[in-house]
């Protein structure tokens, strides 16, 4: 009797870990997809503030109405920060991608002065560009404005189509997940069916059985939570040491919700797993037991 007790305290904790196993490596697998859109999107964000836009100004523009014109676009909504480049800073940059002082050449420094805008990246998509260049082309002192459109129109495009299809795998995985937890959770409280229906012929109320298995659901939820946070957190920290430049992609409070988000998601579907399948077996047949 105390060996048969024994064993049957050794499969069930076979069984609990083994579902809590299942579920953390299937929470892992959201939080891992958390992640990849995060990046991806920081890294979208990233790329589209480093766009320049290149505000060519007139040759005999004066110095004073530099600085005012550097005024008003430092104080517009739309650009992140500006560079100044004078003459002489653009024939030295030209110089030494030539390889040769091409003044001494024709004589004098055909080059005039400019501004390299960079954008806000709410701001560097097409329709906001063609705004911001009518703008800064309707100011006296500048001569012309240039950015590369080919270059940018392939970054929007190429970006929109990532983030449909990383939101299309992220909806097909969820659905994947949920289920994947469901079938492990029912296939657990499966084993016990005979129990259940044994507690509910000597008279157990359905919420008296139905209150073990579902904090049982939270308890494995927390625990399988907690274990895929600890497996996101040695990726984490894994891949920093590989490729240190992750760190600026890195957000504290993006992270803390998303950690909080895979135990609440845990802790959720455990539990509803747990109701539902322990309805299932309140409602069977006794002939359907077997």
């Amino acid at each position: 009797m105390l060996r048969e007790e024994k064993y049957n305290k050794r499969r069930y904790r076979a069984s609990y870990n083994t579902t809590v196993i299942s579920i953390s490596l299937v929470l892992f697998m959201l939080g891992l997809l958390g992640l990849l859109i995060f990046h991806a999107k920081t890294l979208s964000h990233y790329i589209r503030q480093n766009i320049g836009v290149s505000v060519i100004l007139s040759e005999t523009a004066e110095e004073q109405q530099i600085k005012d014109f550097r005024y008003r676009l430092d104080t517009c909504p739309f650009i992140r920060k500006t560079v100044y480049i004078s003459k002489e800073q653009a024939a030295e940059e030209l110089m030494e991608d030539l390889g040769e002082d091409f003044i001494n050449f024709i004589g004098y420094n055909p080059l005039s002065p400019s501004f390299e805008v960079f954008l806000n990246a709410e701001y560097t998509f097409d329709d906001s560009l063609k705004v911001v260049e009518k703008k800064l082309n309707s100011e006296a002192i500048v001569k012309e404005v240039f950015y590369q459109k080919s270059l940018i129109e392939l970054i929007n495009t190429n970006i929109t189509k990532i983030s449909v299809g990383i939101l299309s795998f992220s909806f097909l995985l969820l659905i994947i997940s949920v289920i994947l937890i469901y079938n492990t959770i029912r296939l657990a409280i499966y084993s016990k069916r005979l129990l259940i229906k044994s507690m509910l012929l000597v008279g157990a109320t359905q919420n008296f059985i139905r209150k073990p298995f579902i904090m049982n659901g939270l308890y494995q939820g927390l625990l399988s939570g907690a274990l895929a946070i600890a497996l996101l957190g040695i990726i984490l920290y894994i891949s920093q040491l590989r490729i240190p430049e992750l760190t600026l992609l890195q957000d504290q409070f993006y992270l803390a919700i998303l950690f909080a988000g895979v135990v609440i998601f845990g802790v959720v579907i455990s539990w509803l797993s747990n109701y539902f399948a322990v309805k299932k077996y309140l409602r069977v047949d006794s002939d359907d037991l077997y």
